[in-house]
């Protein structure tokens, strides 16, 4: 009898064991570290101002418990700084990381965690990205932001009190990076159609659903109410739980996010990750034949960027973003494919009116 290849199919997902989301939750964090069996001593890993804001509370919160607290301070998402958190970690035979802050922290205790094979918290201050549940880190390294594949972290805490008191431009890039997904999955689609790339289903309708969900509550996304820092933090983690499911970024990073690394490595002052996405999905959308103009309307609703103007970065970077973006990540099929000519770029920028 012959056997099924699809029998042999085996798939491993890395999904947060908790996610605790409310207000004051952070106080919660020495009993979610003890629920999950967590012992010894524990490295914090936080920027100079969400020390103030939040690292310390978690420190208070871990002795209460009986943890042994030790605290990393760091200043910059380089690679050096991933080094030297290892460096401590081993110093003080940490038993687990938590990262507390924005993407910086974050990224840097996923990653320095992944490579000493510790466990990893995640304790975001702000709702900027999806990364604060996701299995990528972005790292500085020889000055470009490089995507690494890291630890799912096994548990998130997010105080929406502290992450509605963030500055709401942060909230606001938040909501681009999970918009973008609309038109990330488009491109994981058409490399599926096109180049035989492995697709998943479940994913897709997740990332998919997670976008449409928060474009429909645009009008109800407002600075310093927590009920919009739970509505981002909720889609920011269901971004995450894709990734994690299709075992890559595909979800949640397309041209789009092409077209904001190029950005980054052009412009003289980039605007945040999410900000410079969100316009990005504006125009792969029309390169798409999709709908635009929700997008564009989506953003404006919620007082994100909708242009060149708004992010703060000249036309011609715009454009020469748009000429560049198909070589970041090349071997990451998108709506770009092998780039566009000069007169495409300014085309799709000045009808979707980001120029």
């Amino acid at each position: 009898m012959k056997e099924n290849k699809e029998s042999y199919k085996n798939k491993w997902m890395q999904l947060p064991r908790n996610v605790v989301v409310g207000h004051d939750v952070i106080s919660d964090t020495g009993k979610v570290c003890k629920d999950l069996k967590l012992n010894g001593n524990a490295l914090i890993v936080a920027g100079e101002s969400t020390l103030k804001a939040a690292g310390k509370t978690v420190e208070a919160c871990l002795e209460e418990y009986g943890f042994n607290v030790d605290i990393a301070v760091v200043r910059s998402p380089a690679y050096d700084e991933v080094k030297r958190v290892e460096e401590l970690s081993t110093e003080i035979k940490a038993s687990f990381l938590l990262g507390v802050g924005g993407g910086k922290s974050i990224d840097i205790a996923k990653l320095a965690s992944t490579y000493l094979d510790l466990p990893f918290i995640s304790i975001p201050t702000a709702a900027s990205h999806d990364g604060i549940v996701s299995s990528r880190a972005s790292i500085l390294k020889d000055n470009r932001t490089v995507s690494e594949a890291a630890s799912t972290p096994i548990a998130v805490i997010a105080d929406t009190a502290i992450i509605a008191a963030a500055p709401y431009r942060l909230l606001i890039a938040g909501c681009g990076d999970i918009i973008s997904n609309y038109t990330a999955v488009r491109d994981w689609e058409l490399a599926h159609r096109l180049r035989n790339e492995p697709f998943s289903e479940y994913a897709s309708i997740i990332s998919k659903m997670t976008a449409k969900v928060l474009i429909e509550s645009a009008r109800m996304i407002r600075p310093g109410i927590e009920e919009s820092a739970w509505t981002v933090i909720k889609a920011l983690v269901a971004s995450g739980v894709a990734m994690s499911i299709a075992g890559s970024s595909r979800p949640a990073s397309g041209s789009e996010h092409k077209f904001s690394h190029a950005l980054d490595e052009i412009a003289p002052q980039p605007a945040l990750h999410g900000e410079q996405c969100g316009v990005g999905t504006i125009m792969m959308m029309y390169l798409h034949g999709g709908n635009w103009q929700e997008i564009r309307d989506s953003l404006i609703t919620i007082g994100a960027p909708s242009c060149a103007v708004e992010l703060g970065i000249g036309e011609e970077y715009i454009i020469q973003a748009l000429l560049n973006a198909h070589e970041i990540r090349p071997e990451r099929y998108t709506i770009l494919g092998t780039g566009l000519t000069r007169e495409a770029a300014e085309k799709v920028a000045r009808i979707t009116k980001v120029i």
